[in-house]
């Protein structure tokens, strides 16, 4: 397994993109049939190709979204209250979801990119990149914004267009 290189990784997704993006467009409207079972499959290799703690980049340019149970369950871990957390950690956004206030995450180590709340993290951190899903056509939105920002879900997505090619 090899560390990520996020300038490299950045440069083919530049170029490849608007065509990974294409290819999940078309699979959304026409899917194959096993594309559930595919992605499954192609998991396993994608995560021997791709060390987080070589990237970090989720951590490093997007937010997960806090719910409730989150700040309550880190909120106590550090002996806050939900509104206290909320205030000195969180924002809301336009559509009233709570992200965190800065970028990268105020919980990512930069010197060896461990999460400091590992396990107590928000959920939407703990299911990140939402690789493994029971029916993979409902998240296609979300890989189609993943494959900018996360190596595995780039990987994956050109893992099944080598696959599904042809079809």
């Amino acid at each position: 397994m090899q560390a990520i290189n996020l300038r490299s990784f950045r440069q083919k997704v530049r170029f490849n993109k608007k065509r990974l993006r294409s290819f999940l467009s078309r699979i959304e409207k026409n899917t194959p049939k096993g594309l559930d079972t595919l992605t499954r499959s192609l998991e396993p290799e994608v995560w021997k190709e791709v060390d987080c703690l070589t990237c970090a980049n989720c951590c490093k340019t997007m937010s997960p979204t806090f719910t409730k149970t989150d700040i309550k369950r880190i909120a106590k871990h550090f002996g806050q209250t939900p509104e206290a957390f909320t205030k000195k950690w969180l924002r809301k956004d336009r559509s009233g979801d709570l992200l965190n206030k800065v970028e990268p995450c105020q919980f990512l180590n930069l010197e060896d990119n461990k999460c400091s709340i590992y396990e107590i993290r928000p959920a939407d951190c703990s299911g990140f990149p939402h690789l493994p899903k029971r029916r993979m056509v409902d998240y296609m939105h979300v890989h189609k914004q993943n494959i900018e920002y996360c190596p595995a879900t780039y990987k994956l997505v050109e893992k099944m267009e080598e696959r599904l090619k042809g079809l």
